[in-house]
């Protein structure tokens, strides 16, 4: 029996380690409270615990508004967009978005009419994808990214597209070429990358 622990312990720390995932989804599973800093955990796919750090430069979203790590409970599904720095075996988390989930819709009885929506309305937008860059080129409606992995990226800009500086939310003339940016984003139903969210900053300085 001693053997067979010895012989698992390796996998279970494995199962420990932070992922190298700069974006990552799951359910909060604690926090640590009346605190503006410390460590926070979620429980990934694959019921993996990840646990983050965060500070007050941590910029946390709830229904399009901005919150705080003391105001998330256990058992919400958040989008934790993090990054690794020297000194700390925690990945430091930049953003923390907290991911509503709509509730259940009743039946409609035969003598209801259910109002026609659009796809573009049924569809709120959720970030599946995150790049990291230069800011090679940029105007209103659209910027492109010089990433290391990928090349140039197009992305759009949209009107509710959010812009965040040091940690702070600021207007889209606030976006320079040449400057590092982090961008949360999305495929919209032409399946063109749009922005959600950009990024840049201090937050982004090795920490």
């Amino acid at each position: 029996m001693r053997i067979a622990l010895l012989l698992l312990f390796p996998f279970a720390l494995a199962a420990q380690l932070p992922p190298t995932a700069a974006l990552v989804r799951g359910i909060l599973v604690e926090r640590d409270t009346q605190a503006t800093s410390g460590e926070f955990s979620i429980r990934a796919d694959g019921n993996q615990v990840l646990r983050y750090r965060f500070d007050p430069k941590t910029y946390v979203e709830r229904e399009q508004r901005i919150s705080e790590i003391a105001r998330l409970l256990p058992g919400d599904r958040v989008e934790v967009v993090s990054d690794e720095g020297p000194g700390s075996t925690l990945r430091y988390a930049r953003t923390v978005h907290v991911i509503e989930t709509p509730p259940p819709q009743r039946p409609l009885s035969q003598g209801r009419v259910r109002a026609y929506r659009t796809p573009a309305d049924r569809l709120a937008p959720i970030s599946t994808l995150s790049f990291a860059g230069v800011v090679s080129r940029l105007n209103s409606d659209r910027v492109v990214l010089h990433t290391r992995e990928a090349g140039d990226q197009t992305i759009l800009l949209r009107q509710d597209t959010r812009y965040l500086q040091d940690g702070t939310m600021v207007e889209p003339a606030d976006l320079k070429p040449n400057m590092r940016v982090f961008v949360r984003a999305g495929r919209n139903l032409y399946n063109e990358v749009e922005a959600y969210q950009v990024i840049w900053g201090t937050i982004l300085m090795p920490r």
